[in-house]
C-alpha cells in the first residue's frame, strides 16, 4: 500500500527520490488543500510546489488523494476521500454523474457555479488581455514573450499550455483567485500578480453572470452516440476522457422529451435487429441518433445518423417511430460512412414528415433543418441576444453588420430594432438558411452574404456601407486577426463582441483596446448550468 503523504511533505516510505526529481511519483497517496479551479473543473493542489489536479474537488477542500501520473510541470490525482468539504458541494442529482463527461460541476451548488464562471471570466480579462476590471486589484502585465508582448498561445485552447501556465501559477497565492466556500476558482494559466493593490473605479464593468431559474432539462437537442452490447443497442454520453459509450435513459441537462424519443428508438432498434457503428472495424449501421425539440412550438424532429444509405426494416422501424412518437413532426437520415468522430455526413435525407420544424427565439420565427445550427438552451439564448441588442443601442436608425451570422439568429434580433443589418457567415448551407428565416419573418431590412468575414466585410465598405455596431460572434478560437483589423478600419462607434470562450475574448479585446477601443462592460450568460462553459457579451465604445 502506498504511504501516504502531506502536501507540506514530499518524503518517501523507502527513501528514494521520486522520478525526474519531482517530490511525488504513480501511486503515491497524499493530503492536498484545494487552492483553486482549472477552465475544466478539475481541483488545483500542490505537494512541495508540484502542481496536481484532481478531478472532483473543490477549491476549499482538504482531499487525500492518489498520484495518477506525473509529467514535468504537474501531475494529475484521483480523489480517495474527501477529509474537509467545501460549503458549496452539493450531492449531484444524476447518477451516472462520475462516469459521464457531459456535466462537469453537478457536484458545485449553482450559485457557486455562477460566481466561479465570472471569475474565469474576470481572470481571463486580466491575466491575457491585461485589462482593468473595476473594483478589482491590479495584477501584473501577464505572461510575457520576451518582447513585452503578450503571448497569444495561452489563448489557443491548447490543453498542455494552460496546465504549464497553471502549474507556473499555483505556487503563489498572490496569483490565485483562493476564496473560501469554492466561489472564486483558479482558472486556466493564472499569472503571478503584481505586487500593486491598486484599485480601478473606472476599469471594466463585469457584471454577475445572468444563470437560470431553473438550470436544468434546458438542452433543446440531443446528440448521442450508438454502440452495441450483449443485451443490444445502447446509447447514452461518452464516458469522461474516453469513447467507452454510458447507457442511459435520462439525462437532467435534457428536454424530457429528448429522452423520451432516444429511448424509443433504441427499444425499436433492438426489437428489429437494428446493428450499431463499431469504431473499431467501421462496420454497423447505427452512429447517432439525434434529436430536436423546438421548445416553443413543442414540435421535434428525429435525425438517424447512419453508416450507409440503406436501412433494413426502414418501413416498420418509420411506423413504429410514428405510432409510439407522435410529437415527431419530421424523420430525417444522415448518411456518414467516413471512419471520423464527426457526427454527420454529407448527404441527408427525409424519410418521414418535413424537412425543418419551427421554433421561436423572441418574436422570432427560426427554421431548423437536421444539420442547421441552433443555440441548444433557448431560454438562455434570448437572454443572450437581448444582452446583445441592449450593448448595440439600437434606435432604429442604426446599420449594423453581424459576423459569424450563422443561420440568422442574431441578425434578425438586430433587425428587429435597426435600420440595415448585414450579415455574413463563410458556411454556405447557413446563408441559405439565414435568408430562409429572413424570409419567413418578413424581414426586407436585412441582407446575408456567404463568405469570410474578413473579405467580404471590406468589399462592403468598398460599397459604401458605414456601420455604426458591428456584432461578432465567433468561434471559440476568436475572430481572425483580418477581421480585427477591417473593425479598426472600419471604426464603428461600438462593437459587440458574443464569445463563447473567455481565453479568446480576452486576447482580441487587447486588439481592439489597442486600436482605440474602451471595453466598457462585460455579461457572463450561463448558457451551459453544471458545465465548464461561458458566454459572455462585452460592448466596446470608441474613444
Amino acid at each position: 500500500m502506498s504511504k501516504q503523504r502531506s502536501g507540506r511533505s514530499a518524503s518517501r516510505r523507502d527513501g528514494s527520490a521520486p522520478a525526474a526529481g519531482l517530490p511525488v511519483n504513480k501511486n503515491d497517496e497524499v493530503m492536498l488543500d484545494i487552492i483553486g479551479m482549472t477552465h475544466e473543473g478539475e481541483g488545483v493542489g500542490r505537494v512541495d510546489g508540484f502542481t496536481l489536479f484532481v478531478q472532483g474537488a473543490l477549491p476549499g477542500e482538504k482531499v487525500r488523494a492518489k498520484v495518477l501520473k506525473t509529467k514535468k510541470q504537474y501531475g494529475y490525482a484521483k480523489l480517495l476521500e474527501l477529509v474537509q468539504a467545501s460549503g458549496d458541494r452539493i450531492q449531484p442529482p444524476c447518477p451516472i454523474y462520475d462516469q459521464c463527461g457531459g456535466c462537469q460541476l453537478q457536484h458545485m451548488d449553482y450559485a457557486a457555479q455562477l460566481a466561479w464562471k465570472r471569475q474565469l471570466v474576470v481572470d481571463n480579462l486580466q491575466r491575457i488581455g491585461k485589462l482593468q476590471i473595476a473594483g478589482a486589484p491590479g495584477r501584473g502585465a501577464g505572461v510575457s514573450n520576451g518582447s513585452g508582448d503578450a503571448d497569444r498561445s495561452l489563448a489557443s485552447d491548447s490543453p498542455q499550455h494552460m496546465r504549464n501556465e497553471l502549474a507556473d501559477a499555483a505556487g503563489s497565492t498572490s496569483g490565485l483567485t483562493n476564496v473560501e466556500g469554492a466561489v472564486n476558482g483558479l482558472v486556466e494559466g493564472v499569472r503571478e500578480a503584481s505586487a500593486s493593490p491598486a484599485l480601478f473605479p473606472d476599469g471594466i464593468i463585469v457584471r454577475p453572470t445572468l444563470g437560470m431559474d431553473e438550470p436544468w432539462r434546458y438542452r433543446n437537442k440531443a446528440q448521442v452516440p450508438i454502440g452495441v452490447t450483449e443485451g443490444g443497442l445502447v446509447g447514452g454520453f461518452y464516458a469522461r476522457g474516453s469513447h467507452r459509450i454510458v447507457d442511459m435513459e435520462t439525462c437532467l441537462i435534457q428536454h424530457e422529451h429528448n429522452d423520451d424519443v432516444v429511448a424509443a428508438v433504441k427499444r425499436i432498434g433492438r426489437e428489429l435487429g437494428i446493428s450499431a457503428y463499431d469504431e473499431e472495424t467501421g462496420r454497423g449501421l447505427l452512429r447517432h441518433v439525434v434529436v430536436k425539440k423546438a421548445f416553443r412550438t413543442g414540435e421535434m424532429m428525429l435525425v438517424l445518423v447512419t453508416n450507409g444509405r440503406d436501412i433494413p426494416h426502414l418501413d416498420a422501424w418509420l411506423g413504429s417511430i410514428r405510432e409510439q412518437l407522435p410529437q415527431v413532426a419530421s424523420i430525417c437520415q444522415n448518411v456518414n460512412t467516413q471512419r471520423t468522430n464527426v457526427i454527420f455526413g454529407n448527404e441527408t435525407r427525409v424519410l418521414w414528415g418535413r424537412d425543418v420544424i419551427y421554433d421561436y427565439i423572441g418574436d422570432v420565427q427560426f427554421a431548423i433543418s437536421a444539420r442547421s445550427f441552433y443555440q441548444v438552451n433557448p431560454a438562455q439564448t434570448e437572454v443572450l441576444y437581448g444582452k446583445t441588442v441592449e450593448y448595440a443601442g439600437l434606435t432604429g436608425n442604426e446599420t449594423v453588420i453581424d459576423a459569424y451570422c450563422g443561420i440568422g439568429t442574431i441578425s434578425l434580433f438586430l433587425a428587429q430594432h435597426a435600420a440595415k443589418v448585414y450579415g455574413v457567415e463563410i458556411v454556405p448551407e447557413a446563408i441559405e438558411d439565414a435568408r430562409g428565416n429572413a424570409r419567413l419573418n418578413h424581414m426586407n431590412n436585412v441582407v446575408f452574404e456567404v463568405g469570410a468575414s474578413e473579405d467580404v466585410i471590406p468589399t462592403w465598405r468598398e460599397q459604401g456601407v458605414t456601420p455604426d455596431v458591428i456584432v461578432v460572434d465567433p468561434p471559440r478560437k476568436g475572430c481572425d486577426p483580418r477581421l480585427l483589423d477591417t473593425i479598426l478600419a472600419m471604426k464603428p462607434e461600438r462593437v459587440v463582441y458574443v464569445s463563447c470562450n473567455p481565453s479568446t475574448l480576452a486576447r482580441d479585446l487587447r486588439v481592439l483596446e489597442d486600436g482605440g477601443y474602451k471595453t466598457v462592460e462585460v455579461t457572463p450568460v450561463d448558457m451551459f448550468p453544471h458545465t465548464v462553459h461561458i458566454e459572455s457579451v462585452a460592448l466596446l465604445e470608441l474613444k
